[in-house]
C-alpha cells in the first residue's frame, strides 16, 4: 500500500489563503452579476392606442430607448378581447396591437436594425397581453 502524501502547513495554509481571495482568477459569475444590474429596462402600455397611434409611439420608444442604451422594452397590447373590427378587408389578428406591433416592427427596416427579437411576455409581465422587445446595445 502507498503511504499518502502529506502537505506541509504552510503549503496548507497558502492554498487556504489563495481560496479565500483568489486574484488572478476571472469571476465571470460576479461579471455577470453586474451586467444584470446595469440592465435598463422601459415599460409602455398601449390600451386604447389606435393601430396607426400604437406604430407610431412604438417607433419613437424604441428610437428613444435605442439612444439612451436600453436593453429591453416592455409593451402591455392587451389581448385584443375587446377590439373590434367591421372592416372585412382587414385581417382579424393584425387588427390586434400584439400582432401588428412585431408585424410593424419587421417591416421597419431602421427598427428592425435595433431590435434582437420580440417575443411574448412571461406571465408576470403580462403574459398574452404583452410584448418583450430586446434591443441590441451600443456602446
Amino acid at each position: 500500500m502507498k503511504k499518502k502524501f502529506t502537505l506541509p502547513i504552510s503549503d496548507l495554509k497558502d492554498w487556504q489563503e489563495y481560496t479565500r481571495s483568489p486574484k488572478d482568477i476571472y469571476d465571470k459569475d460576479q461579471d455577470n452579476q453586474s451586467r444584470k444590474k446595469n440592465i435598463l429596462k422601459y415599460k409602455f402600455d398601449l390600451h386604447g392606442y389606435s393601430l396607426n397611434d400604437a406604430n407610431k409611439k412604438v417607433s419613437e420608444i424604441i428610437n428613444f430607448c435605442s439612444e439612451k442604451n436600453y436593453s429591453e422594452i416592455l409593451l402591455i397590447t392587451g389581448k385584443g378581447l375587446h377590439s373590434e373590427e367591421n372592416d372585412v378587408f382587414k385581417s382579424k389578428e393584425l387588427s390586434k396591437l400584439k400582432f401588428s406591433i412585431p408585424e410593424y416592427i419587421k417591416s421597419s427596416r431602421e427598427l428592425s436594425e435595433k431590435i434582437l427579437g420580440i417575443k411574448t411576455a412571461s406571465q408576470n409581465q403580462g403574459g398574452e397581453g404583452a410584448l418583450v422587445i430586446k434591443l441590441k446595445i451600443t456602446k
